[in-house]
């Protein structure tokens, strides 16, 4: 495999959190404490995600206070137009200057039904648009007892890249369903036990180079005490941050992991 370096991806997940003046409170305290801390931008890629209602208003102030932080969406449609009401087409984000857009959270498939089909569906429908999918992939605790712990996640990650072009944009994130907002995370050591066959699956679909290039991002109560423990882990490159993102400060500290990393 192509040796390669990948940027660290801290992406924060707001769900349906904070209203647009809110947001902007948040985006701008976030600036500040980094700031403060003298944190480097660029050794670590940072994306904020949040709710549809909020982007206008966050990439405004992204753009006008040259604020290095990423974009991206919650959802997106599998249509690019029409008569679908209630629903957002990637051509939308991708004016709003979104960079990345999360697919098949484990929220989505759980409660809006979303299938694999319909997660491919979404996958390619945000690569037409130039968008970066964060695909998500993550076995419940009865898959994880009945199948072990990387045998879901990886066919749910094998279907949404099926008929993919080779060498294609996306992050991955793990997400175990049984450790999402319970506080028991994943070990990192079980974290790394399904990151690396997830980026098996992309060399073998997308290839070698994309495989190597290819973020791989654990999610599952996430924190500024476990995050540096998961990032020791060589086919961790990354998280995918739910309440904790809320948190000015929390999220600052797990942005800024590599002050807490031993080496």
């Amino acid at each position: 495999m192509a040796a390669v370096t990948r940027t660290p991806l801290i992406a924060g997940n707001w769900k349906m959190n904070l209203d647009h003046q809110q947001a902007i409170a948040l985006v701008q305290k976030l600036d500040w404490a980094l700031k403060d801390a003298k944190h480097e931008n660029g050794s670590v890629e940072v994306a904020l995600f949040p709710p549809f209602t909020d982007l206008r208003s966050v990439q405004t102030l992204i753009a006008a206070d040259k604020i290095s932080f990423a974009l991206g969406a919650q959802d997106l449609s599998v249509h690019d137009s029409g008569a679908y009401t209630g629903e957002i087409s990637g051509q939308f984000l991708a004016k709003l200057d979104c960079r990345y857009v999360i697919i098949g959270h484990s929220e989505r498939r759980q409660y809006h039904d979303e299938t694999d089909a319909v997660v491919a569906a979404k996958t390619k429908a945000a690569l037409r648009h130039g968008l970066v999918p964060v695909i998500c992939v993550g076995e419940t605790a009865e898959d994880l007892e009945k199948h072990g712990a990387s045998a879901v996640p990886v066919a749910q990650l094998e279907a949404a890249l099926e008929g993919m072009a080779p060498g294609a944009d996306i992050v991955v994130a793990y997400e175990p369903v049984w450790a999402i907002g319970s506080g028991q995370a994943a070990t990192p050591e079980q974290a790394q036990q399904v990151c690396a066959p997830l980026r098996a699956v992309v060399a073998d679909k997308l290839g070698a180079d994309a495989a190597a290039a290819t973020r791989v991002l654990y999610g599952g109560s996430v924190g500024a005490s476990n995050i540096a423990g998961f990032m020791r882990e060589p086919d961790v490159d990354g998280a995918l941050v739910g309440g904790a993102s809320l948190k000015v400060d929390d999220f600052a500290a797990i942005i800024r992991f590599q002050k807490h990393v031993g080496v």
